[in-house]
């Protein structure tokens, strides 16, 4: 019989701890489940075996008689390739006998522990490998009865409620203001609400209205947002940046201009001066920021805008204007 690598079927280190355990466990029971690979028998084997490798790993007490067993196998298969382990394969009964005598006993008259049905210390588990059934079943007998003690605990693997991952876009307008989606799932139509202030990559969990697991409960709806770019303004976090044309007398003048958000055109003070390029901060004009009532900010970027054409009075006065400026223009 091969010994079975329960931290490789999850693909988690040995060292990997109850939380790292699940959420390995979450994700390859979603991939492999069989509800979502009709009529795959090799999806179907792979589940079961996730679901006995989490069957020991999640529970402390069948994880450490596990991993003492680990410690005895592979000595054992050293033992073996060096040509001095023992013949045929591995004693199951030696190693039930021996680990319960060395944490029973406390040296010479120290109490010597046995387990009437291993049944009754691991569960009796349908669906599970012969490995599972010899180490964690009644096969192998360590002092073994004819049954199970009453009362002993029997369990059915059940696959866990999946939950459902659905992208949705959204304008940025929409991530400013909130919107609503409309979902059929399992023919339930349900409105959702996005609140204001979503980033891509934000996910908006339903809770419990994922399709009906094996034992009757529901996994959870996750939507996950993406925002479409916008062709006036770039977000960046919770602040936005755009860009405003100023003509050339604003900016040299001083003056108004108006800088459009995503709540309604503002004015925007412009200083006597202002050169092409320069970036001006209107506080609180950018995105709501989730669970607060606080807003990004609103960056206008300046660009000073010359007329295209001048009339021949203009052009001589700005080439008169050019001389007191000691420019020459000739």
């Amino acid at each position: 019989m091969e010994y079975k690598d329960y931290y490789k079927v999850l693909g988690v280190e040995k060292s990997a701890d109850e939380k790292e355990i699940k959420k390995a466990y979450r994700k390859l029971a979603r991939q492999f489940h069989p509800d979502m690979n009709p009529g795959d028998k090799a999806a179907e084997a792979r589940f079961k075996e996730i679901n006995e490798a989490h069957e020991v790993l999640s529970d402390p007490e069948k994880r450490r008689k596990y991993d003492d067993l680990g410690q005895d196998y592979q000595r054992w298969q050293q033992a073996a390739g060096a040509g001095g382990g023992p013949g045929g394969g591995f004693d199951w009964t030696q190693f039930y006998t021996q680990q319960a005598g060395q944490r029973g006993a406390g040296g010479p008259g120290g109490v010597r522990v046995e387990y009437a049905d291993i049944n009754d210390l691991f569960g009796s588990e349908q669906g599970f490998s012969d490995f599972f059934q010899a180490f964690f079943g009644g096969m192998g007998g360590a002092t073994a009865t004819s049954g199970r003690r009453s009362g002993a605990r029997t369990r059915t693997p059940q696959a866990p409620p999946q939950d459902i991952e659905q992208a949705v876009d959204v304008t940025l307008e929409e991530a400013f203001k909130g919107s609503q989606r409309l979902l059929d799932v399992d023919g339930r139509r349900m409105e959702v609400k996005i609140p204001a202030g979503v980033k891509t990559g934000s996910r908006i969990r339903m809770a419990g209205e994922g399709p009906a697991g094996a034992g009757g409960a529901r996994g959870d709806i996750y939507l996950v947002v993406n925002v479409l770019p916008d062709p006036i303004f770039e977000r960046r976090g919770d602040d936005l940046y755009t860009e405003i044309g100023v003509d050339m007398f604003t900016a040299l003048l001083g003056g108004e201009a108006r800088v459009p958000t995503l709540g309604g055109a503002v004015a925007l003070k412009i200083k006597p001066g202002t050169q092409s390029g320069r970036t001006i901060r209107l506080t609180g004009q950018g995105m709501p920021k989730l669970r607060s009532n606080d807003r990004g900010d609103l960056y206008a970027r300046v660009r000073v805008l010359l007329p295209e054409k001048l009339s021949e009075r203009e052009e001589e006065l700005v080439r008169e204007w050019a001389r007191l400026r000691g420019v020459n223009t000739e």
